[in-house]
């Protein structure tokens, strides 16, 4: 479908995570179409690894489904847009064009999640304070008692990734884990005020 139009040319494909970071900076595409599921890791860590090295990168991102907190993973991760498999034709070419010529696609609810998050970011206070979003997101799933594969799946993150995270925010709080989870539920209803 893509190959038919002539504005659009497919530069390239990959099955999986791993191979699209070795293609993708070889054939330097204005637009990166990625799965959120992919067999070897998540398309939101893959487009945060492929835009920390080709910023001028857009990344649209497909999904199966409807997840707020996916869709605004993908935005923090510096996606574009995010759109669903089901999207009809004319309306992908249509989500990919906005994308490249710099426009960005995002869904209704991403849009209001990413103001609310946004708008509790501004009357922070207290000892979290100091937390980017990310790791905020992160002490919840600490206070929940999440091991740091269920954290991965949930932030769509590699398990190593999460645990680089989690040592780095214990470091920034001064606790340890048990201690920074007691902290996360004695709070969890500003957490959960803030990241939704």
């Amino acid at each position: 479908m893509l190959g038919d139009e002539p504005d659009l040319e497919v530069v390239g494909q990959a099955c999986s995570a791993s191979e699209a970071l070795v293609r993708i900076p070889a054939v330097r595409p204005d637009v990166a179409v990625l799965d959120v599921r992919l067999p070897d890791t998540s398309g939101v860590e893959l487009c945060r690894k492929l835009r920390s090295t080709l910023p001028e990168l857009k990344c649209l991102m497909l999904t199966s489904y409807a997840d707020e907190q996916a869709m605004v993973e993908a935005i923090l991760a510096g996606a574009a847009g995010h759109v669903l498999k089901d999207i009809k034709g004319a309306n992908l070419l249509s989500a990919i064009r906005t994308v490249g010529s710099g426009g960005s696609l995002l869904d209704s609810r991403a849009t209001a999640a990413v103001l609310a998050r946004l708008r509790a970011g501004a009357d922070r206070q207290g000892p979290l304070a100091e937390l980017t979003e990310q790791e905020r997101v992160l002490l919840s799933h600490l206070g929940e008692g999440l091991s740091n594969r269920e954290i991965a799946a949930r932030m769509f993150l590699s398990e190593k990734t999460v645990k680089n995270y989690v040592s780095r925010l214990l470091g920034k709080l001064g606790k340890n884990r048990t201690q920074a989870a007691v902290m996360a539920a004695r709070l969890q209803s500003q957490l959960h005020r803030t990241v939704g």
